[in-house]
């Protein structure tokens, strides 16, 4: 029996990438091939060994008259292939490849990897961002949703029918993880004390992630425990505006900003309590990592979120925007060595049980061979 032939059209980078990578690594290779077709953001060396085939054409983020040009493309590359199925990963791909496939003899799969219109923005942009989803929601035979949270905006949206939907939680590597070197970054190598207490959060200095409630929530911990020091493992635009902060509120050589890092898990070994105050969240994948890292969470109760922490039980839930409140979690927890180990033990229970990347592959594989044979 000859391979089932997957197209996956991608545009956005980031996490999305990581997750198409960790789903390659372990798809059936017996039974799968895996063709790329990807936008400008994406690096061929990065599937040297997990694609067939890799593609890179001309994709915006930016709604625009060039995705007109993106739609011939793909259409072209789907045409080349002939897969059996096309897997439109994120929204703006989402959209190209499914007006790509129209008339075409294969099946569709569509995985926004959070919905757009549950962003932070104007009513005008989220009415709009449900509207082309519902327009695009015909074009194919299944949507994958990265979370329960997911499966109820799109019922609530009446995006489409229930039946088209199909939650498959994300997931992390923990084999990967596991069998990794730890240990490779050091406190002092960020001129931390070792004897600091370390309170951190990977993800964008910009708005989604709040960066600027984790500072503020940074300035009434301090005020608790002298020794304590933070770091944000990432980048972005709000990055000065975080600086500023703490240098105004005289923390700033307690605050550890390391930007875009390759290796992000090196930085979380490092906490004592891992953070993630997003606004909103599709899935949050971090919060699985921390949990495989042994790390106990504080986390924001928004949208997906409260499907992986349950507060009290494996994390510690607080409202969006509410520094106080993320300050005195994050007090309770280096207050209450036990407490806080319970929570860590769960986790632990919960990230093999629940979000192991393998169990992510083997119910794909499952949808794909229920859509062809």
């Amino acid at each position: 029996m000859r391979k089932i032939r997957i197209l996956h059209v991608v545009q956005a980078a980031g996490g999305v990438d990581c997750y198409i990578r960790m789903l390659l690594k372990y798809l059936d290779k017996e039974e799968f091939e895996n063709i790329m077709v990807c936008s400008q953001d994406f690096h061929k060396g990065d599937y040297k060994r997990l694609a067939d085939c890799f593609e890179q054409i001309e994709m915006n983020r930016a709604i625009g008259m060039s995705d007109l040009k993106s739609i011939r493309v793909v259409r072209k590359q789907i045409k080349k292939y002939n897969p059996d199925i096309i897997y439109a990963h994120s929204s703006k791909a989402g959209a190209i490849a499914r007006m790509a496939d129209i008339g075409l003899k294969n099946r569709c799969v569509y995985n926004p990897h959070g919905w757009a219109f549950n962003m932070r923005c104007s009513e005008k942009k989220k009415m709009m961002y449900a509207g082309i989803e519902k327009m695009a929601a015909p074009f194919c035979d299944k949507i994958i949703c990265i979370s329960d949270a997911e499966k109820q905006s799109a019922l609530d949206k009446k995006i489409c029918k229930e039946e088209k939907l199909q939650v498959i939680f994300n997931g992390v590597d923990i084999k990967a993880y596991e069998n990794g070197t730890h240990g490779k970054v050091k406190r002092e190598d960020l001129n931390i004390p070792e004897d600091a207490f370390v309170v951190g959060m990977v993800g964008r200095i910009s708005p989604q992630k709040a960066p600027d409630v984790f500072v503020r929530m940074a300035k009434l911990v301090k005020d608790e425990v002298p020794n304590a020091h933070f770091v944000i493992v990432g980048s972005g635009n709000q990055e000065a505006e975080v600086r500023k902060y703490a240098e105004d509120n005289g923390f700033e050589d307690s605050l550890h900003i390391t930007g875009w890092v390759n290796d992000p898990m090196s930085y979380v070994e490092l906490f004592d309590v891992a953070c993630l105050l997003s606004r909103w969240e599709g899935f949050g994948l971090v919060l699985p990592e921390y949990m495989m890292a042994e790390k106990p969470i504080v986390a924001t109760s928004v949208d997906a979120i409260p499907n992986i922490v349950r507060n009290e039980e494996n994390g510690l839930l607080v409202e969006v925007d509410n520094a106080a409140e993320a300050s005195e979690a994050v007090i309770r927890l280096y207050r209450n060595a036990k407490f806080k180990q319970n929570l860590v033990l769960q986790g632990i229970k919960d990230v093999h049980s629940k979000f192991d990347a393998q169990r992510v592959a083997k119910e794909h594989e499952k949808l794909f061979e229920e859509l062809v044979r």
